[in-house]
C-alpha cells in the first residue's frame, strides 16, 4: 500500500519545490511532492527558463553565422535554418532535464504525486488525478510548502486565443517565423522571445507603458539596450499605453494612446508579456487558514512561514522577484528550518539576467534606489570595448557599473550589458554575500585576457584609477 502519511508534503514540482523535497529527503525526512503538469521542473524548465535559452543559443549561433562570420575570416554559402530542428533540440533538452529531475526524486527515496492538489484541513490535502478526474487520494504530513508557481498575466483588452495573441508558453513553439511579432510589455521575457523571432527575420515591435524597456532595472541599463536592440532591428515604442485589441484573418490590429492620441499598430502574431501572476488557484489555502492577498500572494515572515505554523511557501507564490534561483534558495532554507537548521536567503545577493545579445545582469541596487534611500555613493564604470578579450570575441558592448556606498566602500549595486554576463555576475553575487567593497574586487587579480577584467576595473574606477581607459 502506497505511503498516505509524510514529515513534509510539497505542493509544485518547478525549481522552488523540486530543490526543497530533495533537500528536505537528504536532511532524512519522508517527503512527497505534488506536481499537476504531468512533468517535474514547473514552467522554468518545461515552458520557461530552459526552452527560451535553448531557442535563445540556436538563433544567436544562426545570427552570429550569418552577420560576422565574414570579419573572422569564416566564409560560408548560402545559409539557411531549420526552425523544426531547433524546436526539436529544444523539446529534447527539456525532456532530458525533466528527466534528470525524476530521477533525483528516485535516487532520494522521495514520492512523486501526479495531480492537482487542494488542502481539506491544515494537515491534509486531496490529489485529484490529471488523467482522471474521479480518481483522487487523501495525503497528510506534518509540514507542508507551497511552491506553485505563477502564471502570464492577461489582458481583459487582448486575451490570450493561443493562435494570434499568446503568452511566452505559445511564443516558444510558434511553427513559423512571425513577419511582424509585437510584444506587449518591455521587461525580460519580452525581449528575450523578441530577440529570438528577430533574429529569425521577424520584425518585432516592442510596446511599453513606461517610460523605458527594463523599467525596474538601472537607468543606464535601459537606455543602453534600447540602442542595441534598436541597432538589432527592433522597434522600441515606450510610452505607448494599450487600449484594445481586434483578430481579423490571422491578422491582429491594436490600439494604443501615444502623447493622448489612438494610434494602430498591426502584426500577426502578438505576445503579451506583461509579467506573471502567482497561482494559487483550487489550492483552497483558506481551508488551511493560510492568509493569501487578492493577488494570490501568500503572506509569510522573514522565515518563509505563513501564519500556519507548519505551513510555508517560496518562490513566485511570495512577495520578492519572480525568478528560478530565488525560489529554489528558498526551497533550501525552508526544508533546513523545517530540519531545525538556519536556513536563510539574502535577498540583496540575488542576481538577475536578461538573456538576450549582449546579455544583461545585475545585483544589488539601481542608481535611482540609492538616490531614493539618501544613501551617498559612487560610481566606477568600465566599457567592454576597452577589454582585451572582448576584441578577440568581436562583442565590444556594453559595460559594467559599479555602486558603492560613498562612506564604507560596500558594494550596493553592480550593473552589466556585455557578452557573456550571465556567467560574471556569479562573481559579484560572491562578492554581495560576503559584504564586500569595491576595493575588495579591485584587488582581487583577475586572470587576462578574461571578459571578467571588465569587473576589476569598473571596481577600480570607483576610485578614479582604472588602468585600461
Amino acid at each position: 500500500m502506497a505511503e498516505t502519511s509524510f514529515d513534509l508534503i510539497v505542493i509544485g514540482g518547478g525549481p522552488g519545490g523540486y530543490v526543497a523535497a530533495i533537500r528536505a529527503a537528504q536532511l532524512g525526512m519522508s517527503v512527497a511532492c505534488i506536481e499537476s503538469r504531468g512533468a517535474l521542473g514547473g514552467t522554468c524548465l518545461n515552458v520557461g527558463c530552459i526552452p527560451s535559452k535553448a531557442l535563445l543559443q540556436s538563433t544567436e549561433f544562426y545570427n552570429h553565422t550569418l552577420n560576422h562570420s565574414k570579419e573572422h575570416g569564416i566564409v560560408v554559402g548560402k545559409l539557411d535554418f531549420d526552425l523544426a530542428q531547433m524546436m526539436s533540440r529544444k523539446e529534447s533538452i527539456v525532456k532530458g532535464l525533466t528527466g534528470g529531475i525524476a530521477g533525483l526524486f528516485k535516487k532520494n527515496n522521495l514520492t512523486y504525486v501526479e495531480g492537482f492538489a487542494s488542502f481539506v484541513d491544515q494537515h491534509t490535502v486531496e490529489v485529484k488525478s490529471k488523467a482522471k478526474a474521479s480518481a483522487k487520494q487523501t495525503l497528510t504530513a506534518k509540514n507542508f510548502i507551497i511552491a506553485t508557481g505563477s502564471e502570464p498575466i492577461e489582458l481583459k483588452i487582448a486575451p490570450f486565443d493561443g493562435e494570434n495573441i499568446v503568452s511566452s508558453t505559445e511564443a516558444l513553439s510558434f511553427t513559423e517565423v512571425p513577419k511582424h511579432l509585437i510584444v506587449i510589455g518591455g521587461g525580460v521575457i519580452g525581449l528575450e522571445m523578441g530577440s529570438v523571432w528577430a533574429r529569425l527575420g521577424a520584425k518585432v515591435t516592442v510596446i511599453e507603458a513606461q517610460d523605458r524597456i527594463l523599467a525596474t532595472m538601472d537607468h543606464d541599463i535601459s537606455k543602453e539596450m534600447t540602442k542595441i536592440l534598436e541597432k538589432q532591428g527592433f522597434e522600441i515604442r515606450a510610452n505607448t499605453k494599450l487600449k484594445g485589441s481586434k483578430v481579423l484573418k490571422n491578422k491582429v490590429k491594436l490600439t494604443c494612446e501615444v502623447d493622448g492620441k489612438d494610434i494602430e499598430i498591426e502584426g500577426d502574431k502578438v505576445l503579451v508579456a506583461v509579467g506573471r501572476r502567482a497561482f494559487i488557484d483550487g489550492l483552497n489555502v483558506d481551508k488551511a487558514g493560510v492568509k493569501a492577498r487578492q493577488n494570490g500572494k501568500v503572506e509569510t515572515n522573514g522565515h518563509l512561514q505563513t501564519n500556519v505554523e507548519h505551513i510555508y511557501a517560496i518562490g513566485d507564490v511570495i512577495d520578492g522577484p519572480m525568478l528560478a534561483h530565488k525560489a529554489e534558495d528558498e526551497g533550501v532554507a525552508v526544508a533546513e528550518i523545517i530540519a531545525g537548521q538556519a536556513g536563510h536567503v539574502n535577498y540583496e545577493a540575488i542576481p538577475g539576467v536578461v538573456y538576450t545579445w549582449p546579455e544583461v545582469a545585475a545585483v544589488g541596487k539601481t542608481e535611482q534606489e540609492c538616490k531614493d534611500s539618501g544613501i551617498e555613493y559612487k560610481i566606477g564604470k568600465f566599457p567592454f570595448m576597452a577589454n582585451g578579450r572582448a576584441r578577440c570575441l568581436g562583442d565590444t558592448s556594453g559595460f559594467v557599473k559599479i555602486i558603492a556606498d560613498a562612506k564604507t566602500d560596500r558594494l550596493l549595486g553592480v550593473h552589466m550589458v556585455g557578452p557573456n554576463v550571465s556567467e560574471l555576475v556569479a562573481e559579484v553575487a560572491v562578492a554581495f554575500e560576503f559584504s564586500a567593497s569595491a576595493e575588495d574586487l579591485a584587488r582581487s587579480v583577475h586572470a587576462h585576457p578574461t571578459l571578467a577584467e571588465t569587473i576589476k576595473e569598473a571596481a577600480m574606477a570607483v576610485e578614479k584609477r582604472q588602468i585600461h581607459m
